[in-house]
């Protein structure tokens, strides 16, 4: 049975109904835009929906006029719910045949971009392949996160040694309330990585891979910025970035950029953390690798270009020493 919606929210449907409202006979002419439907019809259009939405007695229903859609054959209606407390459901569409045999809702959804287009890692950190390979990885993440790093020792380095430089990968910044050093960590590396992308994925390497030493034996948030820190300076030193430019940015611990990124998740429907978007699919939670490389050789194969050959999934991975080893 269909819900028409959660109490006085928005209105919930399935994505698509057709229900045939079974009328017999002849229709001497199409109906007219903007005409009130008969009673007769706006009867048997209110039982169609009190039937497979399983309404309340008391909840009453009103329909508009109907109106062109964008659909031949048929016309558009709006139809609100209102309880007996006053409290009324947000118009919600339904189309009408125009020989009033059919009644329907249907969703439309806008799929003229390329969906490798809807999020990007323009201005990160990037290992594989070049900015114009035919696969683009997102991943937002969380340095703090035991899925994340699951998910992260599982990819690398089986991906880009499977693909080679027709797959990209970027990582944005998701760091969640509930992991105590994760925005530190995301501020940290970030400095490192505004100056050597190869420095900043030698930290989010060493860091995923060693994530329950962060915290030292103590497990405090003094210790854990400090370790963090130190870690970053020292790669940093590795790298031979300006000193003086990366400790500034380590002591300011400007967040503004990683909000930003966060909010941009939320917008893509990101409220957890592993997740992945592969040439836009969204994909989340620690998956099996198997998994991600079907997700990828479909996106090849989109992009007109043929999936390398199969290779046995790796069965483990070896944490990865300090930075730069």
């Amino acid at each position: 049975m269909l819900s028409l919606f959660k109490p006085f929210r928005a209105p919930i449907l399935s994505l698509t109904f057709a229900v045939s409202l079974g009328v017999l006979g002849c229709h001497g002419q199409t109906p007219q835009a903007g005409s009130a439907l008969s009673p007769e019809l706006a009867r048997r259009v209110e039982v169609m929906i009190r039937s497979k939405s399983s309404l309340p007695p008391d909840y009453v229903i009103h329909m508009g006029p109907r109106t062109r859609s964008d659909f031949p054959g048929y016309d558009e209606i709006m139809v609100t719910v209102a309880a007996a407390e006053g409290k009324t459901s947000k118009p919600i569409p339904f189309l009408l045949s125009t020989d009033n045999k059919t009644l329907a809702q249907m969703s439309t959804y806008d799929i003229s971009r390329d969906p490798k287009e809807l999020v990007n890692g323009n201005g990160r950190p990037a290992r594989g392949g070049p900015e114009n390979a035919p696969v683009l990885i997102v991943g937002f993440d969380d340095l703090e996160c035991p899925f994340c790093t699951k998910m992260h020792q599982s990819i690398f380095p089986a991906l880009t040694e499977r693909y080679k430089d027709k797959v990209r990968i970027v990582y944005r910044d998701f760091p969640l309330e509930i992991h105590p050093w994760a925005m530190r960590a995301a501020v940290d590396v970030n400095c490192v990585g505004t100056q050597s992308p190869v420095g900043y994925w030698n930290l989010v390497d060493y860091i995923h891979a060693h994530a329950g030493e962060i915290g030292g034996e103590e497990k405090t948030l003094a210790k854990a910025n400090e370790m963090l820190d130190t870690l970053s300076r020292e790669e940093g030193k590795r790298q031979k970035v300006n000193a003086d430019v990366l400790n500034a940015c380590i002591a300011k611990q400007d967040d503004s950029g990683i909000k930003i990124s966060m909010k941009e998740g939320a917008e893509l429907g990101v409220d957890s953390t592993p997740a992945l978007f592969i040439n836009g699919e969204k994909v989340e939670g620690a998956q099996p690798l198997e998994s991600i490389y079907r997700m990828i050789d479909d996106a090849l194969v989109a992009e007109g270009q043929t999936p390398p050959p199969a290779v046995p999934t790796p069965s483990s991975t070896t944490p990865p020493g300090k930075p730069g080893n």
